[in-house]
């Protein structure tokens, strides 16, 4: 039997664009871009972060910020804690932009604001941490351009 659809061709579909990030560190109790967006504003249809190495025990928060190449951050989520996090546990947007990042563990229930996605302008899209820890995450990002010839990579 044939498939004439592919599943990348689905997602594409559904949610845009995918840019993967590989798994690194968080920024230690600072501000790090994950992905710098260029060329016109972009609709955000989903970021996935994936712990691959357990997060450490220090108290640590994280949140995601949008950091705009003119003009003031605004932050995405709020300040979410991510101590101890196993591996496999997943970090996503919530549904309202400034809600509180949303934090599962490896079982999933993780969630894509598809419907409701994010406008961000040219800049970068950045992590902010409390604390420094260890621990690795590995983040997607679903996009649609918003304006003609906008794009994202990996930072």
């Amino acid at each position: 039997m044939s498939v004439l659809i592919q599943g990348p061709q689905i997602r594409q579909i559904l949610l845009g664009t995918k840019v993967d990030r590989a798994t690194a560190s968080l920024p230690q109790t600072a501000q790090a871009a994950i992905f710098t967006v260029t060329g016109g504003r972009i609709l955000v249809t989903g970021l996935v972060g994936e712990v691959t190495t357990v997060m450490g025990g220090t108290a640590t928060t994280l949140k995601v910020t949008s950091n705009p190449a003119s003009g003031t951050d605004v932050d995405l989520t709020s300040a979410t804690a991510v101590t101890s996090k196993e591996v496999g546990a997943q970090f996503t947007l919530p549904n309202a932009s400034a809600g509180a990042l949303v934090v599962n563990n490896a079982g999933g229930g993780g969630q894509l604001p598809s419907h409701n996605p994010y406008i961000v302008p040219v800049g970068t899209i950045d992590l902010v941490t409390s604390a420094s820890d260890t621990g690795s995450v590995k983040w997607s990002l679903t996009y649609v351009p918003l304006d003609d010839g906008a794009s994202v990579t990996a930072a």
